[in-house]
């Protein structure tokens, strides 16, 4: 799985999928909301790739345009998804439509409301089935049970008559999966899997996509603001900012050698267990930034502690390209690559509690005076 640097790179449309420069603009009575802007990657069968950042960040957004669930009547979707060689983008929504619950599926955020609360788990699922497959209502149904066992449903064959009411998060959400997995999807997308559920049940459900990964060869995105979740589950990482991938790698090197100043104000900002931890956990400061009016150059900078290292207010004036920071991973960071380096180290020093050199080194500045803050 690689990542495509828009425009410079060129665009593989061999890969099983690839997005290549999607952008998705809603207007507004504001303004134009560029929800994601100039977005590009590749994904092969097999893969996961976990798209992460903060709300608004543009994540839930991308993962609609490819399933096509956008209205284009009230907004501009540009750019190419292709998928298996067809360009989603160009196709009508009928076509797409078609291609919805056989090659691609998604898992939706919240099953509650994704399930309809006025029919039995049976009739969804019979539905689901039935509107891709010429089978009988019983032929059906059996498919149902069985995918329900599969996914750890418990007395699949009492349970698939219940509402979604009577089951527990952890069930619906299992009855989700079983939805999207009925027809045999090649590309599977998961909204937040695992929010709102507890710590065992979100085991489960990370367990039950790569078994199903192992089993079908499916690619899988998963969209997520959990950093833990990405750690079991994926292969690579797209850190989201402002609707624009501000960094990208395999997981194990982005978690490791983080470059992007906002990836390590999220890995600061998160606990962990295999880290004596001496200080308190460092938030991000600020807010995302409206996406109808972006700050001009990067779009990180009014919340960047790092802003003042870089000469000529390059920072306020340029946005930063996205661009090779070591093979295979990739940063949009005006920082020289021995200062983004210099940062990291500074940061896991600055949790470990090892070196007060460290903490020293990364005591962030105020963006404004460029003082200690």
């Amino acid at each position: 799985m690689t990542l495509i640097d828009t425009p410079a790179a060129p665009f593989d449309a061999s890969s099983f999928l690839s997005v290549n420069d999607l952008r998705v603009q809603f207007p507004t009575e504001d303004g134009v909301v560029k929800a994601v802007d100039g977005l590009s990657f590749s994904l092969e069968r097999g893969r996961t790739l976990a798209i992460v950042g903060e709300s608004g960040s543009g994540k839930s957004v991308t993962s609609q345009a490819i399933m096509g669930l956008i209205n284009r009547a009230s907004a501009t979707i540009e750019g190419q998804v292709v998928l298996e060689g067809q360009d989603l983008i160009a196709m009508s929504n009928e076509d797409v439509r078609r291609l919805r619950g056989t090659t691609m599926a998604m898992i939706f955020q919240d099953p509650l409301s994704s399930l309809h609360p006025y029919y039995s788990i049976s009739r969804q699922l019979v539905e689901a089935v039935r509107v891709h497959q010429k089978v009988s209502k019983a032929d059906a149904r059996k498919q149902c049970i069985s995918m329900l066992d599969r996914v750890g449903i418990p007395s699949a064959e009492k349970r698939i008559d219940d509402f979604p009411h009577q089951l527990s998060g952890g069930m619906r959400q299992r009855v989700m999966i079983a939805m999207a997995l009925l027809n045999s999807p090649d590309l599977l997308i998961a909204d937040e899997p695992t929010t709102a559920l507890d710590v065992t049940v979100q085991a489960q459900i990370i367990d039950l996509l790569k078994s199903i990964q192992q089993e079908f060869n499916t690619a899988i995105i998963i969209i997520t603001h959990d950093l833990g979740v990405v750690a079991d589950t994926a292969d690579d990482v797209a850190v989201m900012y402002a609707g624009r991938v501000v960094e990208y790698g395999s997981v194990e090197g982005v978690y490791r050698r983080p470059q992007m100043p906002y990836t390590l104000g999220l890995l600061a900002s998160v606990p962990r267990i295999d880290r004596a931890r001496v200080t308190r956990l460092d938030p991000i400061p600020g807010t995302p930034p409206s996406l109808i009016a972006l700050p001009s150059g990067c779009a990180f900078r009014p919340r960047c502690t790092f802003s003042a290292e870089v000469p000529d207010n390059l920072c306020s004036d340029v946005r930063p390209d996205l661009v090779e920071a070591a093979d295979g991973h990739q940063v949009s960071c005006h920082l020289t690559p021995e200062k983004r380096l210099r940062n990291a180290d500074a940061m896991f020093a600055l949790l470990d509690g090892r070196s007060e050199a460290g903490v020293q080194a990364a005591t962030p500045s105020d963006p404004e005076s460029g003082d200690p803050a």
